[in-house]
């Protein structure tokens, strides 16, 4: 899945949610987009692994319109410099979700947004890295977004796929879809004893990862 870079800031914006034209209809899956169907969308984590997410420190909810979901962290902080492990640079998160959708539909990610605040001294830089895909299926390319020292500020970073490359679900089936994220800090040429962090966490809930679904009608049984 061909994934394609289409935001980097400082500062967190307001977020849209993606839709689509008019409704495809039944019948032979068609490449036109699909407002959101009618019913309930719900997500539950069915798995979780990573230094970045912890037992109990992830949750997931759907938006009431069924256009995105959200991934909230509250103990996912890699860091460098004075007082870091060394292992503290790098945290990662993996989570298998489980996606209940209504019952004709299938889905695909088509954006996903990520924030979360920084601080990094003078050349140091972090990264954040993602990808996401459906279980069974090949691992999507991982896309990789860098921010510079000195920084001290909200962050955001976004990923969209075209829809022409989108990987829906398979209609008729659950399969989870696995979403991975990582963070890195280097030191770079700030010193070792300077302390630089990167964080995708919130203890307030205000900070979350959205991720943006695309949506069409499956073939009629």
């Amino acid at each position: 899945m061909p994934l394609r870079r289409i935001a980097l800031g400082a500062a967190v914006t307001a977020l849209t949610a993606l839709a689509g034209p008019a409704p495809a209809h039944a019948g032979t899956p068609s490449d036109t987009p699909t407002v959101p169907p009618p019913g309930r969308v719900t997500v539950e984590v069915a798995g979780v692994n990573g230094s970045g997410c912890p037992q109990g420190t992830a949750g997931v909810a759907a938006a009431s319109d069924n256009t995105a979901f959200t991934v909230t962290y509250s103990d996912y902080l890699a860091q460098t410099g004075a007082g870091s492990g060394g292992t503290d640079f790098r945290k990662n998160c993996q989570l298998a979700l489980r996606i209940h959708v209504p019952q004709g539909f299938t889905y695909a990610i088509a954006r996903a947004d990520y924030r979360g605040f920084a601080h990094l001294q003078r050349g140091a830089y972090g990264q954040e890295r993602a990808n996401y895909y459906f279980q069974g299926s090949a691992q999507t390319a991982r896309s990789t977004h860098q921010f510079n020292g000195p920084l001290t500020d909200n962050w955001q970073a976004s990923d969209q796929t075209d829809y022409a490359d989108l990987v829906w679900a398979p209609c008729g089936e659950e399969r989870n879809l696995n979403v991975n994220t990582e963070l890195r800090v280097y030191a770079g040429t700030s010193g070792s004893q300077n302390l630089s962090f990167m964080s995708m966490d919130s203890t307030d809930g205000s900070v979350s990862t959205v991720y943006h679904f695309e949506w069409k009608e499956c073939p009629a049984a």
